[in-house]
């Protein structure tokens, strides 16, 4: 029963306001020192010092460095400006220019709410202005934020490969055909209903964008050539074996810095205030990273694996049932944790018993990523409708934003259907490119 009460006391201290990093605590210790009394310390010593000792983990600094001064700088303005030039005439014009936009930034940064908020206060206004409906803006930004999880470079996916034993670089490569897909069913859906019902997303007049086309290509070349140098040198080094996660988080970060210097956008105080936030969104994630080892830790010496297998082998079905359960597992606890907690907590029990059914642990992780882009978007947790809040005028509402997303969470559940009718969609690139 311990851990079933584990996982009781957890959900309480976190509906009580507690942080999760401090819940996890709370409960690994009260759970640990009842088992193992002075014991204790002893054993959460070893799963902390090998986190603490994890050269993988010192590549999420450089990943939320490279979004906070992307964040900061005029790269982004520039490039929004490029794509509304380009989409713009189409139905839904603007809202594809900003599922655009939040892919490439989601590619040359990899941190989700920076690219939800940076994106959000240059497309709020632009959408407002040429009369789309509050609820298609609100589910464009947030779907578009959410891009973080799966397009690559990726700090999730940093977090899983170093906790699942995996490979950063076949990772990578595996969820770089899914978030085309994601993309691919976000665009067709704002497309669908542009078409469909045109009032909601006006066409933009052609003033502003009718420009000649040697203007466009010189916006164009100066917009996009930025980003797709960074997303070249990051994924580019790794994938070709050239480097490591950390070393190629390292030339992203120095790329950014050297393309702010290029644009004259450095200055002292944007990296002061870039350096702040890479120090306090890395400190809330590593602190969260210890209390899930904490929890985690504790949770598996009293029989919480074995719970987890006496229950799948309860609903039966092989590893169809075995998927499916963990799955399940996994979506409901988006409800109420976030990111960084759910694959602290889960993963280190789902991975083995992903190994010893025989199911490819990279197809897995990509299955288990798109569950997760989900808990993004739906309540009550909803981290990407708390980002919006943040900068939303007053008159979009939460119910705005609710239902916004709904269609969007659709169109993940459709990229999950492909992944697991066609496994081939994670496996395939990384057995070209990084050797499966």
């Amino acid at each position: 029963m311990i851990p079933l009460l584990m996982f009781a006391a957890l959900f309480a201290l976190v509906f009580a306001g507690i942080p999760v990093a401090f819940s996890m605590m709370i409960v690994a210790v009260a759970f640990g020192y009842a088992v193992f009394g002075d014991m204790l310390f002893l054993q959460l010593y070893g799963p902390l010092l090998h986190t603490a000792s994890n050269f993988v983990l010192a590549a999420i600094p450089l990943f939320i460095f490279m979004g906070a001064v992307l964040e900061r700088s005029g790269i982004a303005k520039r490039l929004f400006h490029a794509l509304q030039i380009w989409l713009g005439g189409l139905p839904g014009g603007l809202a594809l220019s900003t599922i655009a936009m939040c892919a490439i930034f989601a590619a040359a940064s990899g941190v989700v709410g920076a690219v939800e908020i940076v994106v959000g206060l240059m497309a709020i206004p632009a959408m407002r202005a040429a009369g789309y409906r509050n609820d298609l803006i609100a589910g464009t930004i947030c779907a578009g934020g959410s891009l973080g999880t799966v397009i690559p470079p990726s700090v999730i996916v940093v977090v899983y490969a170093s906790i699942a034993q995996l490979s950063i670089g076949q990772l990578f490569a595996a969820s770089i055909l899914p978030g085309v897909l994601m993309v691919a069913f976000f665009v067709g859906y704002v497309l669908l209903r542009s078409l469909r019902r045109p009032d909601d997303a006006p066409v933009l007049p052609t003033e502003g964008r009718a420009l000649p086309t040697g203007q466009k290509l010189k916006i164009t070349v100066t917009a996009l050539v930025p980003p797709l140098l960074l997303i070249a040198m990051v994924l580019g080094s790794l994938l070709a074996g050239a480097a490591s996660a950390t070393e190629a988080a390292a030339v992203g970060a120095a790329g950014t810095l050297v393309l702010t210097c290029m644009f004259r956008e450095l200055s002292f105080s944007m990296l002061r205030a870039a350096l702040g936030v890479t120090l306090r969104i890395t400190a809330m994630i590593m602190l969260i990273v210890a209390g899930g080892t904490m929890f985690t830790s504790i949770f598996a010496v009293t029989g919480g694996g074995g719970l987890v297998r006496d229950t799948v082998e309860m609903i039966g079905y092989g590893n169809a049932g075995l998927i499916a359960f963990l799955l399940l597992v996994v979506f409901f606890a988006g409800f109420v944790l976030d990111w960084v907690s759910i694959v602290l907590i889960f993963v280190p029990i789902f991975a083995p018993l992903v190994r010893s059914a025989g199911i490819d642990p990279v197809w897995f992780a990509m299955l288990v990523l798109v569950v997760i882009q989900t808990s993004y978007l739906t309540p009550p947790m909803a981290p990407s409708i708390f980002y919006l809040r943040s900068i939303a005028p007053k008159d979009m509402t939460y119910g705005h934003m609710y239902r916004g997303v709904l269609p969007f969470v659709a169109a993940q559940g459709l990229v999950l259907a492909a992944l697991l009718a066609v496994p081939e969609l994670a496996t395939w690139l990384p057995s070209i490119l990084v050797g499966l």
